[in-house]
């Protein structure tokens, strides 16, 4: 009989695709597979020649980009001098998330599906595309493709004499256990002093430690929207970035959500605890110090805030003693619950937290070694870096709107990241925020003389604000900026430095305000009404294009008058416009940034 081993790889961005791959990983657990999971990155990409039975599972980023824990993986596998026939003995599947409201929506599932079958790897099933913007999520498509594919497996791979597929009202084991101590024997609980940091370059595991500077609202006391300028020291990190590049922030829950959460399960904050893993091949979080306090693991690494998935429910009810509660869990985690966990959940965005507050006797019931197995890590959040090193050393200032908005829940939803680092006050001592840099997808033009024409409505103007500082410290001209926001003398960010950049001759720059007349006018007019000096920047000047901002209808909108300036200055036919801007995107003359 083959060997009844399944390797489940994943790469995750938000968290998703690793939710999908431990799934996979319960429900052959329960099949009586030895099954490994992996973030690809982590995985010896050598040995996938020697792996019978894997299935990927694989989140697409921005526009079409693998997630940062499959870059490794993803460079490695699209080798040219890889033999045709290096994956000939392998059975695999590929499972895609993405979203459908991007124009390369799951384009690393397809293009892996693809590179595996040129590799001589056998698929089991056509590649899955699941899609965020489906009413019940990637599930309306994970749920049929998982049937058909243990379907297609079990038959290769039977069960062994004697045994059953377990039902759901077995409780598998922990992935860890947590030992308690009678005090904490570590001086580290989880802050990184600078010495440490500065050892090697900060990253996802080993951020800086930054002290806030500054922490400026920049939209008007009257404006229903919070926008921060926030400033940070990063003196002694050893961090370098250019113009376009991203920063990693990693947030913490509020602590009264922390409180709250102890206070629901019954948990001493003060409690210090080892992680033992169940499995020796599972390895430890890499992002929990050992030892650590039942009050770091909350505020700094149990996502209690966000909108709980699936699988959580499907967890929880395995531990209620409660059979009304149960029934409602089990019935959430169903496949036919969808519909109902979606109007309970995911359309009010109740959270983690306040569930839990929902069902008082499960909570209650909650063994402490299921908590890394029922609730998510919480994921570091990524910003537009708005400053350039050039014009301020050891400096990184970012733009940020703070989440906050209404559902028919009566307390206000807000965003972790944003409501925590709004709540920073740098005056009250000294505050410290984990972060560290990576490059970000836009690149900037090398050449001296090359103009960038940029667009950036609302928190899309950061990196440009980036680009334009960086520019003006190197003596570049041809800098041209269309900003949009709601009215001039509301959320016009940065007004003052943009006027003094258009007195100096650095800048030329295009508003939109888009409420401070009857008629609405946005950045897509703006580019129409000088159409003429937008062409002639492209087809006489080399120019560059830049677009940033949010995902909803503005990409679209300024994509068609981009379009249009083509058909009206370059007298080109709509299909010659499309085949135009193609290959502006295709030499990286047109780069987009967008998120959702």
């Amino acid at each position: 009989m083959a060997e009844r081993k399944l390797l489940v790889l994943f790469g995750s961005q938000t968290g998703t695709a690793q939710d999908a791959a431990e799934r996979i990983g319960r429900e052959a657990k329960r099949r009586h597979f030895h099954c490994r999971i992996e973030a690809l990155d982590r995985y010896q990409v050598v040995q996938l020649v020697h792996e019978q039975l894997v299935v990927f599972v694989c989140a697409t980023t921005g526009q079409g980009d693998p997630p940062d824990n499959m870059k490794n993986f993803w460079r490695f596998i699209f080798r040219r001098n890889l033999p045709p026939t290096s994956l000939c003995q392998m059975d695999y599947a590929v499972l895609g998330l993405g979203d459908s409201s991007y124009p390369k929506f799951n384009f690393v599932a397809k293009k892996l599906h693809k590179r595996l079958l040129q590799l001589g790897g056998s698929p089991l099933l056509p590649v899955a595309l699941g899609d965020d913007q489906h009413d019940l999520g990637p599930d309306a498509v994970v749920d049929p493709w998982l049937l058909d594919l243990w379907g297609r497996i079990l038959p290769l791979y039977p069960l062994p004499p004697g045994l059953d597929i377990m039902g759901p009202d077995v409780l598998l084991p922990s992935k860890f256990s947590l030992h308690f101590l009678d005090e904490c024997i570590s001086g580290r609980d989880g802050d990184l002093s600078q010495q440490e940091a500065a050892k090697e370059a900060p990253s996802e595991l080993h951020p800086f430690a930054a002290r806030v500077v500054s922490n400026l609202r920049v939209t008007a006391e009257s404006h229903f929207q919070d926008v921060r300028l926030i400033e940070f020291d990063v003196t002694g990190s050893g961090i370098d970035y250019r113009a376009g590049d991203v920063v990693m922030i990693q947030p913490q829950n509020a602590p009264e959500d922390v409180q709250q959460f102890c206070q629901l399960l019954r948990l001493d904050p003060d409690g210090c605890f080892m992680l033992k893993p169940s499995e020796p091949e599972t390895p430890l979080p890499a992002h929990l110090p050992q030892p650590c306090t039942i009050r770091h693991l909350v505020a700094c690494y149990l996502d209690i805030s966000c909108v709980p998935r699936r699988s959580f429910f499907e967890l929880l009810s395995g531990f209620s003693p409660n059979e009304l509660e149960r029934e409602k869990l089990q019935e959430f985690s169903s496949a036919q619950g969808q519909e109902e966990l979606y109007s309970y959940c995911n359309r009010p965005r109740r959270t983690i937290l306040e569930v839990l507050c929902d069902f008082p006797h499960t909570t209650c019931a909650v063994p402490l070694d299921y908590l890394l197995d029922l609730i998510p890590r919480i994921q570091p959040r990524a910003f537009s870096i708005a400053s350039s090193m050039l014009a301020l050393p050891n400096r990184i200032q970012i733009l940020l709107a703070v989440v906050q908005y209404k559902t028919r829940l009566s307390k206000p939803r807000r965003g972790l990241c944003s409501t925590w680092l709004a709540s920073l006050n740098p005056q009250q001592g000294d505050v410290r925020v984990p972060l560290w840099v990576k490059r970000g997808g836009m690149m900037f033009p090398a050449e001296p003389d090359t103009p960038v024409v940029m667009i950036g409505p609302g928190t899309g103007v950061a990196p440009f604000r980036a680009a334009i500082q960086e520019r003006v410290a190197q003596g570049r001209k041809g800098n041209y900026l269309f900003f949009g926001c709601r009215q001039k003398s509301k959320d016009f960010y940065c007004e003052a430095e943009w006027e003094e950049l258009v007195r100096k001759g650095h800048l030329t720059l295009f508003t939109a305000f888009s409420r401070d007349q009857e008629v609405k006018i946005y950045v897509q007019h703006r580019i129409k009404e000088n159409r003429g000096l937008v062409w002639g920047l492209l087809s006489h000047g080399n120019a560059h294009i830049y677009l940033a901002g949010n995902a909803k209808e503005m990409p679209a909108a300024v994509t068609e008058a981009l379009k249009s300036v083509f058909q009206l200055e370059g007298d080109l036919s709509a299909s010659q416009a499309e085949e135009y801007l193609t290959g502006l995107e295709r030499s990286h003359r047109f780069q987009v940034e967008t998120w959702s």
